[in-house]
């Protein structure tokens, strides 16, 4: 047999003997299987779909809005929402103890009949980002409109409709005579959308009592009705989420008049900086919540998924690059880079003493402040810039365990009442639950309503609107996992 013979023989056996690993790995791959089938889930208790919506609806109309410049905060709408709610849940009110710390931040605790049992705390956040009826909103967006089978207005999702999800959930069990064994928490906080003071104080006050929580339920994540993993719906749980840091870079120079430049002006050299360091990204990996969010929901969307996931040795690189095709699913595999802010001259014609950019950071679990800092100054070289953080950075969460007990009362009650396939998953934004790590064995992110991908640019957006079977759901998790969880 020749040497060409010899080669080609040897590389049909090479080839045979791949396609049968690829196979046989194929045919034994088990993705996890993350939602417990023998759980015993307490059922929803009678509640009135229409009076939620109109509760809902009403706690619209306080204009909670926080602002950039707090001063610009109304804080008598904060004041008026915490009156409502007392004269609204009067049941709630009876059976739960209330404090209030920073201010404006509710802290209600629903003692459980043995105090040794480690509590649950469950969170939803008051306030609300600005908006503005000239921005073409159907409906005014501080109105609390109730039309077309929803709930209108700022806020219905983000984070009002879980605030008045809890509350009717707890009413209504009050109302049916439940007694929690486990003591039950609820944490409000007034400031979530510019920073989280509040919620920082509620972990003060908790800390303070000794409370180690079996865990803590926030917002986060949804069920995502056109997933595109599964082509259908998937009820994403939020097990860790990102670090959010911003790094300013400044350029100093002469300044001067614009009519005689230097040959490199302080504007030039930052951009020459941004320009490396946003060309230099951090690495996709396929590993943390993301790849876990992957290995669930891919194995169930045929068999070239299956086995690309199977043999993860050699097509992580394929499958890094289908996730990245999008923004989202780029961020979901490593630390993003992103310049949000210049400032430079305050005249056209005036060279800048100091330029500067901000650039803002969400940094994934595995990765740090200080790998972000030490990736800049590397990227930038011996260019003429310094680096300092506009605040302190918030490093990304711990990632939550999907063994624990709290994962396996909520994944199974999210599957059960949504009827999605349930996966783990990553914030990118950020969430009040992460000012509660200190008094948190676990923390998981999730809300049990069911959008689109284009619906969820409501949020934030025009035409914030919470439909009533996704309410309806809302009252129906919360009693159940409070029934569940706490029995």
């Amino acid at each position: 047999m020749g040497i060409l013979s010899k080669i080609a023989l040897g590389a049909g056996v090479a080839v045979v003997a791949l396609v049968g690993v690829v196979a046989v790995r194929t045919a034994l791959y088990e993705p996890p299987r993350l939602v417990a089938a023998d759980l015993d889930l307490a059922p929803a208790p009678a509640f009135d779909l229409q009076a939620a919506a109109g509760h809902l609806a009403q706690a619209i109309t306080f204009q909670t809005v926080s602002h950039q410049d707090a001063a610009d905060n109304q804080l008598a709408e904060w004041d008026k929402l915490h009156a409502w709610l007392q004269t609204t849940y009067p049941r709630a009110h009876a059976v739960m103890r209330r404090d209030v710390v920073a201010g404006h931040t509710l802290v209600y605790t629903w003692d459980g009949a043995e105090p040794a049992l480690d509590p649950i705390v469950l969170m939803a956040h008051q306030d609300v980002v600005p908006a503005d009826a000239a921005e073409g909103w159907t409906h005014p967006p501080f109105d609390g409109v109730i039309a077309d089978g929803a709930v209108w207005g700022r806020g219905a999702v983000d984070d009002k409709g879980s605030l008045i999800g809890l509350f009717e959930a707890v009413e209504a069990l009050a109302g049916a005579g439940f007694q929690p064994r486990r003591t039950v928490i609820l944490v409000s906080g007034h400031d979530e959308e510019v920073g989280g003071g509040g919620a920082t104080a509620a972990n003060d006050l908790l800390k303070a009592r000794g409370l180690s929580a079996q865990f803590v339920l926030d917002e986060g994540l949804l069920v995502v009705a056109d997933n595109p993993l599964t082509g259908g719906p998937a009820a994403l749980i939020g097990v860790a989420e990102k670090g959010y840091a911003t790094l300013v870079v400044t350029a100093s120079s002469e300044g001067g008049h614009s009519s005689a430049p230097p040959p490199q002006t302080g504007v030039s050299t930052l951009a020459r900086a941004v320009t490396e360091i946003t060309e230099n990204p951090f690495p996709m990996r396929l590993q943390g919540p993301g790849a876990d969010m992957l290995h669930v929901l891919g194995a169930e969307s045929g068999l070239p998924m299956r086995a690309a996931l199977a043999n993860t040795w050699a097509t992580e690189p394929l499958i890094v690059g289908q996730m990245a095709a999008t923004p989202a699913g780029a961020a979901l595999l490593h630390t993003t880079i992103a310049p949000t802010m210049l400032q430079g001259s305050p005249k056209e014609n005036v060279l800048p003493r100091d330029a500067r950019a901000w650039i803002n950071y969400r940094i994934a679990p595995g990765d740090s402040s200080e790998d972000v800092l030490n990736a800049a100054k590397a990227a930038v070289g011996d260019l003429p810039v310094t680096f300092a953080w506009a605040r302190p950075p918030q490093e990304p969460s711990a990632i939550s365990s999907t063994d624990s007990d709290g994962w396996k009362v909520i994944s199974a009650l999210a599957a059960d009442v949504t009827g999605a396939p349930v996966a783990p998953g990553l914030v990118t934004a950020g969430t009040d639950s992460r000012f509660l790590a200190e008094v948190a064995q676990d923390t998981y992110r999730f809300q049990p309503i069911t959008l689109s991908m284009a619906q969820t640019a409501m949020i934030h957006g025009v035409d914030e609107r919470m439909t009533l079977p996704n309410l309806e759901r809302m009252v129906q998790f919360y009693a159940r996992l409070i029934a569940t969880a706490a029995r």
